[in-house]
């Protein structure tokens, strides 16, 4: 059982407590470029602080440097969860990313092409039929070096992302309330509204909050049915990698070199594109990914309750 893995390391509350102060402030810590960058540029362009809203800030510097600089406090993290679990839980990477013996690349590296095949798909396939609907962005330098930011950084993120919610923040509410419901929708929701001050919910309305909270219970429920964090990491990497090098947007949290620019007014946007992914895409993923990996009794897994495992030395880092 995923979550009762962390009965066998070192597990009390004030731990996760202390944990989540020391990322936050890691997080804190690996934001200061990226705010000195911002506000050098705004105070060089004569612009005040009252002038920086979200969108503004994704505008100010070249596309690349601000991928570069906003996914830097993210790698921070992700070195501050493991460094957490390691010396504060005595918690091996393994035994916080899966039940199995050894984390399964193969789960991941699966996840990854089939989401990024099908992602991208749908983002070409709609380009096809209405062309109109975005604009040639590709220049060959400026994509080349972005490509490089996006593969070596866009993974780091979405890893601390998955290993901070689906990992240790269910892991830790899971030993707390030993049950699992309780961990699976307070991650989603956390992870949600982490998201609202993204300049898509300025645009979109806060019913974009739906696919943000949606894609936290689709992630958590592929983490509890397969007892490992592989797929999320897998499908969480792709989706923002792929969503990096295909498609940008004024509006958009990442700004970058895309091959497209979509140039749709969101405030025109279909109700579609945020409750297709959630309602219709996510539930078949899930059918695809229980029967290649064969889950099963879905109710215990997800509403049942956390057993109490024994410590095991196996899983204490010296």
């Amino acid at each position: 059982m995923y979550i009762g893995q962390a009965f066998k390391v070192l597990h009390d509350w004030w731990r996760y407590l202390i944990g989540i102060f020391i990322v936050i402030g890691a997080v804190l810590i690996g934001q200061l470029p990226f705010t000195a960058a911002v506000l050098f540029q705004a105070f060089k362009n004569g612009e005040g602080l009252s002038d920086l809203n979200e969108t503004r800030m994704m505008q100010l510097l070249e596309p690349n440097l601000n991928l570069f600089l906003m996914l830097i406090p993210f790698a921070v993290g992700l070195v501050a969860v493991l460094l957490v679990s390691k010396y504060l839980h005595k918690q091996s990477i393994t035994n916080l990313s899966t039940t199995r013996p050894k984390i399964d690349w193969s789960r991941f590296w699966f996840v990854f092409v089939l989401w990024g095949v099908t992602s991208s798909s749908l983002v070409l396939l709609d380009y096809g039929f209405n062309p109109d609907h975005y604009e040639l962005n590709f220049k060959l330098v400026p994509f080349i070096i972005l490509c490089f930011i996006a593969i070596l950084l866009v993974p780091l993120q979405t890893s601390f992302e998955e290993y901070l919610f689906r990992g240790y923040l269910m892991q830790g509410i899971g030993v707390l309330v030993k049950n699992k419901w309780i961990p699976l929708v307070i991650t989603s929701l956390i992870f949600g509204l982490l998201h609202i001050a993204n300049p898509e919910v300025d645009k979109l309305g806060h019913v974009i909050m739906v696919y943000y909270i949606g894609t936290g219970l689709f992630l958590g429920i592929m983490t509890l049915m397969d007892e490992g964090l592989e797929l999320a990491l897998g499908f969480h990497a792709a989706n923002n990698l792929f969503t990096a090098l295909l498609v940008t947007a004024d509006w958009t949290a990442f700004q970058t070199h895309s091959i497209l620019k979509d140039m749709n007014d969101p405030e025109t946007m279909g109700m579609g594109e945020i409750f297709v992914p959630v309602f219709v895409i996510f539930p078949i993923l899930l059918f695809i990914l229980s029967k290649k990996y064969k889950w099963s009794n879905w109710k215990e897994k997800l509403f049942g309750k956390v057993e109490v495992i024994q410590n095991s030395r196996d899983d204490i880092v010296e």
